[in-house]
């Protein structure tokens, strides 16, 4: 994979997140979908929190302190209401804000950047895996926008 096509994913991945948020509001952003599954609030929480690993991998600040990412990490307990929620809007605000992050990050790397050691993987092999797991969650944020009642954003 090049860095250029690790950009592209990126960019798609930031496409399907605001198209799938655009209109809802904190209220509908906390609907719980049945089943035990997590809000909308919560997913979209749980990507900027992961965000701070690619940032970290990148060299890029990040965009919430250990605290503030605390609510949104795997395994912590689902957001039930908007007692522990940050504002929706201001989750969106920050993907924005983590986007350009990340932009900035890959102008830097060169290809054979990539294949340096980061761990048991490469730093390539890192940016894959948390590619991945965004865009699993971000596809979720497609089925919670329909749980708020709004039409599908892609077509």
């Amino acid at each position: 994979m090049s860095v250029d096509q690790l950009r592209k994913l990126f960019e798609i991945n930031q496409y399907a997140f605001q198209v799938n948020v655009a209109d809802v509001s904190d209220d509908e952003s906390l609907l719980q979908p049945p089943g035990g599954a997590n809000c909308l609030n919560w997913v979209a929480g749980h990507v900027v929190a992961t965000r701070n690993a690619i940032l970290s991998l990148l060299g890029e600040e990040p965009i919430w302190d250990a605290p503030s990412a605390d609510t949104y990490k795997r395994g912590s307990a689902p957001i039930v209401d908007g007692s522990r929620a940050r504002p929706f809007h201001s989750i969106v605000e920050d993907f924005g804000r983590s986007q350009e992050r990340i932009r900035s990050g890959l102008a830097r790397l060169k290809d054979e950047d990539l294949a340096s050691p980061r761990g048991d993987e490469t730093l390539g092999e890192n940016l894959h895996v948390l590619h991945f797991h965004e865009s699993y969650h971000i596809g979720q944020t497609a089925l919670l926008r329909r749980l708020a009642g709004k039409p599908g954003a892609i077509r």
